[in-house]
């Protein structure tokens, strides 16, 4: 039994095995930081739950067998001394498992405690099929053998603690397969007309299909391109439950949800290729948007967030998403974006003003995105340089759109208010050589050694040339040799492994990228782009990176940082190379 490759290797410990659509993904993570000795279906709908066990056996003693676990976009296989077992996805539902001299044990993945909770394990008399019902996920998980025996039945009808599952063993000329679908409450019997080889083929298509429409520049100088485009293809859903639209979660892992500002990245990195699954990804917030004009801090299947808040990056991110777009939005499209961003916005400058204020403020690092970055050590709630920039954008593209939909009162007073606030944060938190933050209700101006002050700079040539000189000066000061460092690595506060104070981040290396290119500053905004490149073609696509040696941190298979490199490398090719056919990568 053999299988061709169907595109770049990667290891499941890294990025979960998965496809265009599912909500399960194939790895060995049943936590934050804990990984199991064998594979896992791990589902997330309603949370994330790791549902079935997996477990390769020796064909003759019965006993887990060793073996090598090798993944490509379209193929999972593990493969022994004896033998090969092989995993594809025919649907985002239903996997098919084939083998050849091992068998497998299909397993609950946890211990059922009590009788009213873990999974319920069953033998259907309607089909024959094994059926494993999750409490945790709320779904069924049904198993049907397709060749091969089903032995070793354990836990049948069980409630308590006690194993649950099934081996299945090879027929005489040593094969076996079975199929296995999440479903809801019933269905009809498995039923399919294709071989295991169709089914590898179509996946091997679909993948290749989607690297062809979000990547087509890609060459041999790109060579983490198809990685990138494998973790922001693999990580996306249909819609169920919250989700309203087709959604690019950022992980399979544990970080499985849409957070209201890592969306827009992802939303950029589809535009040229899928501009309606982009639209998707722009709209998807904002289909949650409250009374008072807020944005949730996360979706997911089972529940929306409100206890914080996202910055309003999304003006800024409108306006290059219309740039991106292969054709232009349709009228209900503008009239829709405007009338959202505009209650977002008005949110900031109502809910978020103290009287008599001009600038906005943050309730909590988390609104920023930036959770525990030292400029909220003095004050939680705290007016920052960052979201006074990033308001004055959106507060731009609305009076855009006003003018363009025919509002030029509403266009004029955006305006003026953009104005008005960018005066107030060269007045009061510029001190000449760097930007402060303060308490939002009242205290002394202070600085920090975060790159989250330095965020001014994605105003590009809207700030005076002598502030984006020396934001550029600062900003080239925490550039490492792997890229942008969140905190100073000299500062007392600096942490390895600290979140936002020290590792490298996706979103801060973008936004502060395009600001220094709109400044002006293209050689310092090439190294930026350079050196983030290098390090997700060498540590691959993680949460975030220790600034220092370039390790990848936390979740490692994240989509906004893998969308962030499609967006640098995809402009870095159109930039430096002229029109081509692509050669691989």
């Amino acid at each position: 039994m053999t299988a061709a490759p169907t595109g770049p290797l990667f290891s499941v410990h890294d990025i979960p095995f998965s496809a265009h659509g599912s909500w399960f993904g194939i790895s060995p993570v049943l936590a934050e930081k804990t990984r199991a000795e064998d594979l896992h279906l791990v589902s997330h709908q309603n949370g994330m739950h790791a549902v079935l066990r997996l477990a390769p056996l020796d064909a003759a003693t019965g006993d887990r067998a060793e073996t090598l676990v090798e993944a490509t976009p379209g193929l999972l296989s593990w493969t022994g001394t004896d033998g090969r077992i092989d995993l594809a996805y025919e649907s985002p539902d239903t996997v098919r498992v084939r083998g050849k001299g091992l068998g497998l044990r299909v397993s609950a993945a946890a211990r059922t405690l009590t009788p009213f909770s873990g999974t319920y394990f069953y033998r259907d008399p309607v089909d024959g099929a094994h059926v494993f019902t999750s409490y945790e996920t709320g779904r069924r998980y049904r198993v049907t053998v397709l060749s091969g025996t089903a032995a070793d039945v354990s836990g049948s009808q069980t409630l308590g603690a006690g194993d649950r599952g099934l081996t299945v063993t090879a027929e005489t000329d040593g094969s076996w397969e079975v199929a296995v679908e999440e479903l809801d409450s019933a269905r009809a019997p498995y039923r399919s007309s294709a071989t295991f080889g169709e089914v590898m083929e179509a996946a091997r298509q679909s993948f290749a299909g989607f690297v062809e429409t979000v990547a087509p520049w890609r060459s041999a100088a790109t060579p983490a391109a198809q990685l990138a485009a494998y973790v922001v293809w693999s990580a996306t859903v249909r819609p169920a439950g919250l989700v309203t639209r087709p959604a690019v979660l950022m992980s399979k892992h544990w970080m499985d949800k849409v957070w209201s500002w890592d969306h827009c990245f992802n939303a950029l990195a589809l535009a040229p290729g899928c501009p309606g699954l982009a639209w998707d990804q722009f709209s998807l917030p904002f289909d949650h948007q409250d009374d008072s004009g807020a944005l949730p801090d996360s979706v997911t299947h089972s529940e929306v967030l409100y206890n914080f808040v996202k910055p309003p990056i999304h003006g800024w991110t409108f306006g290059h998403l219309r740039g991106r777009l292969p054709e232009p939005l349709t009228p209900a499209q503008l009239t829709e974006a405007y009338e959202r961003l505009t209650r977002w916005t008005d949110f900031w400058l109502t809910a978020r003003r103290a009287p008599g204020a001009t600038l906005p403020h943050y309730q909590h690092g988390n609104d920023s995105g930036w959770d525990n970055a030292t400029t909220f050590d003095p004050a939680r709630l705290a007016v920052t340089t960052d979201l006074a920039a990033i308001l004055i954008l959106q507060l731009d593209e609305l009076a855009r759109l006003a003018a363009e939909l025919g509002y030029p009162d509403d266009a004029r007073r955006r305006t003026e208010t953009a104005d008005a606030l960018q005066a107030a944060l060269l007045d009061e938190l510029w001190d000449g050589e760097r930007f402060l933050s303060r308490p939002a209700d009242g205290g002394s101006p202070a600085r920090s050694a975060s790159l989250l002050d330095l965020m001014p700079i994605v105003l590009g040539d809207r700030l005076p040339a002598e502030v984006s000189d020396r934001l550029a000066e600062r900003i080239e000061e925490h550039l490492t040799v792997f890229g942008l460092a969140t905190e100073h690595p000299a500062s007392p506060h600096y942490e390895p492994d600290g979140y936002w104070r020290g590792p490298i981040w996706a979103p801060a290396t973008v936004l502060i990228e395009d600001g220094l290119r709109r400044a002006g500053h293209e050689r310092l905004a090439d190294e930026i782009s350079a050196r983030f490149r290098a390090l997700c073609e060498t540590s691959g696509f993680a949460e975030n990176f220790d600034a220092l040696t370039g390790e990848g941190l936390r979740d490692r298979a994240y989509t906004w940082t893998a969308s962030s490199y499609l967006l640098l490398a995809g402009a870095h090719e159109l930039r430096h190379t002229a029109p081509a056919v692509h050669t691989g990568g």
